[in-house]
């Protein structure tokens, strides 16, 4: 059954009025007696203060927040909807601050993640509770990174074909091995590569400014470039240890028929790039299921391959519109980590990695869990096909983000000289750039798009449009179905679908870190019969891969419609009914149902 539980409502607060450009102001920062004008603002860090925490949905945390005045309010709208900051002075990012409906007020400021603090990494928490040190060694030396100088493009072979190339396999071993053997506390390790995606991904630091905020790449927009990053810098530890400047990293080419199975050089127990830690129940000729639920199904081979392309058609094509969509939600200094997930990372890279981890072990370990995953040396050629899709999407047209928060937001690694490198989100745009690009192999899924059943016996909701704010949130134990209203029932034109597209937005979803869990969501499906993941009623799922025990995840789902609505033939009906069903995990707690309209860009 369901468990309602009705938020209460927040009290909304005054929010800052804009300041136009002929205007002066003050700004005035509590708990300290400076003031400064506005012309003359420069980043600078102030002592933290703790901060209150009403229960209001914008709220500062730890850091240093101030807000303009201004006595003339004829402009009062100008600048929009502000976030919960306000105005975030410090950082040292200087710029713009670039969220929506802020880009062109001069007195908004950026303020792009800062790189993390090593000096302040503590333990990061396992699912189980327990938690481990992950955190890499320490240096007072730090250099910025600069683009390689123009040398042999490495390219990165499909890993079902690298067991045809003796040589090339011969020198993947070596470079695992090489890098198995080096001691524990080398940054060059494989132990050490490991912690880095643990210490960046199960709360391992603390974001400077904002002590009880981690720093956390997945859930947002950083889940492209810093993952990109990681592999450039693991590609190069690799290619040095083996002396091989052209050497580079296979991908795992699970978005093709031929790709979809555990590539075979991975299974040989004898070699270097075995992990014991893998789902034994998954080894070749097991066909991977890009929406892997936690169980497997009898699903014939034939129809799990259609399932398939058209997962990857619907998160690579159909659904990837927008920025948000594909890269993920904002994310800056001083927001809350997990604001949401892009396409691929929540399907079908979170199923891979549940699909790959050993069921048997406590936390699915090694790439059932984030902590470990990085153990595992087909993590690299799994996320090396992840950073291949955003190749694939900017072939196809698609575009990278351009707010400063995003480009100016910056990680730290070390390279292949154990140096300590600052590097910048902007950095990572350009794989040519970086000396490496990809293996040219057929891309099937462009041409498998969903096709509609269009039940006439489609299904009823159990809670109304007008019930939704009443009803929810609520506990997902069982499916549910509900009617969610749609923002115009006017048929939209081809340039008003390319401008804007239209979104479901599955809000508040809150969870245990330290649990699997899955839900799939239909739209206007049959009353009887789900749908197979090959139709076009299939909207997509929640995924999540196991990390933070000790921290509930709050975070949303947006999945794009506009083409679903044109498939079912419904972009004139006023509400659709959206199905959740639980596929595994304890239940999340669903905030509620919209849809909206958001920007292509």
């Amino acid at each position: 059954m369901w468990d309602i539980r009705v938020a209460a409502k927040a009290k909304p607060i005054a929010m800052a009025s804009p300041l136009p450009p002929s205007c002066s102001a003050t700004i005035f920062c509590p708990n300290t007696s400076l003031m400064t004008s506005t012309s003359s603002v420069t980043p600078f860090f102030i002592k933290k203060f703790k901060s209150q925490k009403p229960s209001l949905v914008i709220r500062p945390k730890q850091g240093f927040v101030c807000k303009a005045t201004n006595n003339n309010d004829q402009n009062k709208d100008a600048m929009g909807k502000l976030d919960r900051r306000n105005m975030l002075i410090g950082l040292g990012a200087g710029g713009l601050y670039g969220t929506a409906g802020l880009e062109t007020n001069p007195f908004a400021f950026a303020a792009p993640v800062p790189p993390p603090d090593l000096a302040t990494c503590g333990p990061a928490d396992k699912p189980d509770g327990t938690t481990i040190d992950c955190c890499p060694p320490k240096t007072t030396t730090i250099i910025d990174f600069k683009l390689p100088d123009s040398g042999p493009m490495r390219t990165r072979l499909a890993a079902q074909n690298v067991a045809k190339d003796p040589v090339y396999l011969a020198k993947y071993k070596k470079a695992i091995e090489l890098m198995r053997a080096l001691p524990d506390d080398d940054p060059r390790s494989l132990a050490q590569q490991a912690m880095v995606h643990c210490s960046y991904c199960d709360g391992g630091y603390p974001m400077a400014g904002f002590s009880d905020l981690e720093i956390q790449v997945h859930f947002c927009w950083l889940f492209y470039p810093w993952h990109r990053l990681y592999l450039y810098f693991y590609e190069k530890i690799m290619s040095k240890l083996i002396d091989d400047p052209t050497f580079a990293l296979p991908f795992w080419n699970w978005d093709a028929p031929a790709g979809m199975y555990i590539p075979s050089i991975f299974t040989d127990t004898t070699s270097s790039l075995y992990d014991q830690y893998r789902n034994a129940a998954h080894q070749p000729p097991k066909l991977l299921d890009l929406n892997y639920g936690g169980t497997d199904d009898d699903t014939d081979d034939k129809t799990r391959i259609r399932e398939n392309l058209t997962t990857m058609y619907q998160q690579m094509i159909s659904k990837a519109t927008s920025h948000r969509l594909f890269f993920g939600e904002p994310y800056s200094a001083g927001d809350d980590p997990n604001p949401g997930a892009g396409n691929i990372e929540n399907i079908p890279h979170n199923n891979i990695h549940l699909w790959t981890g050993d069921p048997t072990q406590t936390n699915g370990e090694d790439m059932g869990a984030f902590y470990s995953a990085g153990r595992d040396p087909i993590f690299y050629a799994h996320h090396a096909n992840v950073d291949r899709m955003w190749s694939i999407y900017k072939a196809r047209g698609g575009t990278d983000i351009t707010k400063k928060d995003w480009l100016d937001t910056e990680f730290l690694f070390y390279d292949e000289n154990k140096n300590l490198v600052r590097v910048k989100v902007r950095d990572s745009l350009d794989e040519s750039k970086l000396g490496y690009k990809y293996q040219d192999v057929e891309i099937p899924w462009q041409n498998s798009k969903p096709t509609a059943r269009k039940s006439k016996n489609k299904r009823k909701a159990a809670v109304s449009s007008a019930d939704l704010t009443s009803k929810f949130p609520a506990t997902l134990s069982e499916t549910i179905s509900v009617e969610v209203a749609r923002p115009s029932v006017a048929k939209r034109t081809t340039a008003e679908k390319t401008k804007e597209e239209e979104v479901l937005v599955i809000s508040g979803i809150e969870f245990a870190g330290s649990e699997m869990l899955k839900f799939d969501v239909y739209v206007n499906d049959d009353a009887d019969v789900l749908s197979g993941k090959d139709k076009a009623e299939f909207a997509g799922s929640f995924v999540h891969v196991p990390h933070r025990a000790k921290k509930k995840i709050k975070t949303n789902l947006r999945l794009g419609i506009t083409n679903l609505l044109a498939d079912l033939g419904a972009e004139e009906d006023s509400s659709v009914v959206v199905t959740l069903v639980p596929k595994f995990g304890k239940g999340a707690i669903i905030g509620g149902f919209k849809i909206e309209l958001i920007s292509t860009t």
